[in-house]
């Protein structure tokens, strides 16, 4: 079969089988990290963290740590200090001239932003540490701390909570530098996997053991999940081609009045060129009424907080999706520079057939992107949405979480992303790439 024989393929190039098992190993680390609960704390007394953690935000934060925020882990806040680091950063660098002056220096300025994410990571650690910490105190019994309320286990345990934020932070950054593919976004993507196998088996266990449908039910479940996958991974995938002329240029360097002579290519604008961020921003914002809410004791502030601590609920998702829908204008916006693109093709002679360069190919680049991006971020926020309508069908809130939303749209972006550098490798490797029938040129050499 062809992909027994890529697999052998990828083994035969020394630097992506090295560059695949320092993926793992760090992967591995970071995973037992997970399960190493911080120093004063009894592990066999935690199950009413686990509990509070079964559902509702708290569950979604648990599902992208890896379950290390329901073991009182060393890794309980994961990666997501460095992901809201790194979009204040990103949003900062719209109006602050000092970080947009960065961004324009290249490498240089990459790796200044890079020390400034570093910095702010650690601050929100340190925000973050002592709520946990709170948290721990009101949810487990006193007898779960062997430390009683103490100064010393509380800064400790904030000390511990940072170091392995930022240990976790470098452990991303190594596998980018070392290992395959991104290594924040597959921190977390494991994070979420691990969750995977435990929320099946319950499923498995509703359907079966309780008699809730049954094996057919499971079958029809799994169905629709890969159905979803599908439909994410062409989310991803899809994109709008723009043709593109590029005109010939003469011994002279000018060009030749017969344009049609030149190069034809194509610009893809991506369907969905916001990714996940949309979801991610609307999350964050998905916290604010609850946590204001819960400042009063009205009834009011009582249902509002009630309503937004439901990620399943209606009110909860309606204005989710109307949130992923502006966040994703906005973000593709700021990411797709139409009039760079504009400035940039003019520059290398190039235009698009029956528009004029410059202003007016900014222009139609714009129009397009935003009818292009209508229905993108209405599919994203049905994505994302999705989880919410099958629990409406009796399916557990654990697996229904793997059924859309941030954690499948990860999932999805992170595996196309990984498999694409391995195919890189493979076709730079192979003089016909993923064909049974390729070489490996070092071999051949």
């Amino acid at each position: 079969m062809k992909f027994f024989e890529t697999i052998k393929n990828i083994w035969k190039i020394e630097e992506l089988k090295n560059r695949i098992l320092v993926t793992l190993g760090l992967l591995l680390v970071y995973r037992f990290g997970a399960q190493v609960v911080l120093p004063g704390i009894d592990a066999s007394q935690l199950t009413d963290l686990a509990n509070q953690t079964d559902g509702g935000l708290l569950g979604l934060l648990n599902a992208f740590t890896g379950g290390a925020f329901s073991n009182a882990s060393i890794f309980a806040l994961g990666i997501m200090p460095y992901i809201s680091a790194s979009i204040v950063v990103q949003l900062m660098g719209i109006a602050v001239p000092y970080l947009q002056k960065l961004q324009k220096e290249g490498e240089s300025g990459r790796k200044k932003i890079n020390q400034i994410t570093r910095w702010l990571t650690i601050a929100i650690t340190l925000v973050q540490g002592p709520g946990y910490i709170y948290n721990l105190y009101a949810t487990l019994p006193d007898s779960a701390f062997l430390l009683g309320d103490s100064f010393t286990f509380i800064v400790s345990s904030v000390i511990i909570l940072t170091t392995g934020c930022i240990f976790a932070m470098w452990l991303g950054e190594r596998i980018t530098d070392k290992g395959i593919g991104n290594g924040i976004s597959l921190l977390i993507m494991v994070g979420i996997i691990a969750t995977l196998p435990q929320s099946f088996l319950q499923e498995i266990q509703s359907r079966v053991a309780e008699s809730n449908g049954g094996l057919i039910m499971i079958l029809i479940e799994l169905a629709i999940w890969f159905s979803i996958i599908f439909a994410s991974v062409m989310l991803v995938m899809a994109v709008r081609q723009i043709p593109v002329q590029y005109a010939r240029r003469n011994a002279t360097g000018g060009y030749e009045k017969n344009i049609f002579g030149g190069a034809r290519q194509f610009i893809p604008l991506k369907l969905n060129a916001s990714g996940v961020m949309p979801i991610i921003f609307a999350q964050a914002i998905m916290f604010i009424p609850a946590a204001v809410a819960g400042l009063s004791d009205s009834e009011t502030a009582q249902g509002i907080t009630s309503a937004f601590q439901n990620i399943f609920g209606f009110w909860y998702n309606l204005v989710f999706a109307l949130l992923i829908i502006v966040f994703t204008y906005f973000y593709t916006a700021i990411t797709v520079p139409t009039n760079k693109m504009a400035d940039d093709l003019k520059r290398s002679g190039g235009f698009i057939p029956g528009i004029r360069p410059g202003t007016e190919t900014a222009e139609y680049l714009d129009r397009i992107m935003s009818q292009i991006t209508l229905p993108g971020s209405v599919f994203l926020a049905l994505i994302a949405i999705f989880p919410a309508i099958v629990v409406s069908f009796g399916v557990q809130q654990g697996w229904a979480l793997f059924f859309g939303g941030t954690s499948l749209l990860i999932m999805v972006g992170v595996a196309i992303d990984t498999i694409q550098q391995v195919n890189s490798y493979l076709l730079n490797r192979h003089y016909d790439g993923l064909m049974k029938s390729g070489k490996n040129r070092k071999a051949i050499a």
